[in-house]
């Protein structure tokens, strides 16, 4: 696969973990342990392992419940935005291993998308919210869809 589409799918997925820090991970990790991405002979090999798919899906489930909750602090504060970055790192660097890419620019592409998906997730959810004068939930509930799909479309190119 050329390195420029494997490295706008890193982007990708990278854009996934800004809009849902945890759902991007549990993609990569299901793929891994399936066959779908090869990680094997990385020291990302660890994704693929059953403790790594056990661990971030239920992250990823856990992410889906107290993202409704009015207590939960935005996507852009301090510590999200900081798990969103490393996650980003962490599912970027996967995608170009098993791209046969640069891990360290597939890190890079996954920090800018999750800084990216964060910060226009974001504003996308706010403004829809207001412009719709809808419920938070209403919006929610299809941007967590779209960063299922979105995720599962991603590591499904390999």
């Amino acid at each position: 696969m050329n390195s420029a589409v494997v490295l706008l799918l890193a982007f990708g997925i990278g854009v996934v973990t800004g809009l849902r820090s945890m759902t991007a991970p549990a993609a990569v990790a299901w793929a891994a342990h399936l066959g779908w991405l090869n990680l094997s002979s990385s020291p990302l090999a660890f994704m693929g392992s059953a403790i790594a798919v056990g661990i971030f899906t239920v992250g990823a489930l856990v992410e889906f419940v107290a993202d409704q909750l009015p207590g939960t602090p935005a996507r852009t504060a301090m510590f999200p935005l900081a798990a969103r970055i490393v996650l980003g790192l962490l599912t970027g660097a996967c995608l170009a291993v098993a791209g046969a890419a640069s891990l360290r620019l597939g890190a890079v592409a996954g920090v800018l998308g999750a800084i990216g998906g964060a910060f226009g997730g974001y504003q996308a959810r706010v403004g829809l919210v207001r412009s719709l004068q809808s419920s938070d939930f209403s919006i929610a509930v299809p941007e967590d869809l779209v960063a299922i799909g979105l995720a599962l479309f991603l590591v499904s190119r390999f």
